[in-house]
Order: structure tokens, then sequence, then C-alpha cells
């Protein structure tokens, strides 16, 4: 192998260490700026195992979305033990519903209000809507958006509040949805603030928060008005 060659490889060798320690001990630890009235949160699943809820407290975290439900039956099965101890430790709680692009918004509106009913002192009801971990035989945009009114329409009528929305890019282009509705907006957005109003700025899933095994995804929450 000649010098140059040595030379150039460790170059790469040395470039490609620098970027993986960027990448999993200084990013994770980034957080943006928050303006007036902002500050931190964050949204979980079962995915994030058992969450030691003091800790993410102790990290800054004020507010944390919890999954409750998905689609006609599915309940999370961390929902209730997080619910209860976010809670305990103090964070403000909102439970959100991943829906189903192929059953009915009426059932899976049942679906979330058993396990999540109206609560006073909590965070907005939340829907997402995404293609990833969808069905895939879904029916046609028109029946889609139906169905997703007919949900919005009774969590609302029972909670007495807009539910929020966080919809991905790839649903909007399969399902345009958000020239139609009129609810706060939860968008993912990286690294810059989403330039369409928002209530809830999502980023993706590289950040770590004390109190949870592995990464999570950061929110942040403008100021309520």
């Amino acid at each position: 192998m000649s010098l140059f060659i040595r030379r150039w490889l460790l170059r790469f060798i040395f470039l490609a260490a620098f970027a993986a320690i960027i990448w999993y001990f200084v990013l994770p630890r980034i957080r943006p700026p928050l303006h007036e009235g902002e500050r931190y949160g964050i949204d979980v699943s079962h995915h994030q195992g058992e969450v030691n809820w003091e800790a993410v407290a102790g990290d800054n975290i004020t507010f944390a979305y919890i999954k409750a439900t998905e689609g006609e039956d599915l309940v999370d099965p961390q929902f209730g033990r997080n619910w209860r101890l976010a809670g305990s430790a103090g964070l403000d709680r909102g439970a959100y519903h991943f829906f189903t692009a192929c059953t009915s918004g009426a059932t899976q509106a049942e679906n979330f209000l058993r396990v999540a009913p109206p609560q006073e002192g909590v965070l907005s009801p939340a829907v997402d809507l995404e293609l990833a971990g969808n069905c895939l035989n879904h029916p046609s945009a028109s029946v889609v958006a139906n169905e997703l009114d007919v949900f919005l329409r009774l969590i609302e009528e029972a909670w007495q509040l807009p539910p929020l929305v966080y919809m991905s890019d790839e649903w909007e282009e399969l399902f345009p949805t958000s020239d139609r509705l009129h609810h706060q907006m939860w968008r993912l957005n990286y690294p810059f603030r989403p330039s369409k109003e928002w209530q809830i700025w999502q980023l993706p899933p590289y950040v770590t928060i004390d109190g949870i095994d592995g990464r999570v995804d950061l929110d942040v929450m403008a100021q309520e008005k």
C-alpha cells in the first residue's frame, strides 16, 4: 500500500471516528434554544420501555404526550403506568391515538375514549397520522378523510377540546388533510423550526433523556394562547 493511500485511509478513519463521536455523544444532548413561553417535552409509547419519570422531570422536561391507543382495539401496554407516573412526577400529560386508515373513525374514537376519557387539568388529546406502521390496503382518500372527521368530532365532543393533530409528510401526500383541518398542529421538522404554524414542534428521535433507555422524540411546545 502506497504512502499516499495510507494517509488518505488514516484521514478517513479519523473523520469516521469523529463523526461517530458527534452522532452518539454530542447530538443526543443538543436541544434547540427556546423562545419566550416555550418548553421541552417528549412523546412516548411502549417502545421506550419502563420510563423513570422522576429522572425525566429532572432533565428539564415538563410535558409528555403518551400513546394510549391504536386503531379499533389496541391499547398501549405502558399507557396506564406512563400516565400515572408522569403525573406523579409533575409533568403535564396528554394522551394520543394512532389513527388507522382502514378502520372506522367512530370505532377508533370509542377505543380512545374508553382508555383516555375526558379529564380536567391535562393537555388536549392528540391524533397521530402517519403511514409508518399503518395498514396497507387502505380505502380511498375521501373515505379516510370522512372517517378522520368522525373521529375528531367525537373526541372534541367528549373532551370539549379540539384534538391536536400530528401528521407526517407521507400521510399528507397520500391523504391530503391539512388544508381541511382547523386544529392546532404538531409538526416534525429538523433542524430548523417549522415554517408553518405549530403548537408543538417535534425533532427526530436522536435525543437522549435521563430516565429513558435509548433515544426518544424531543418536543417543543409553543406558548399556549
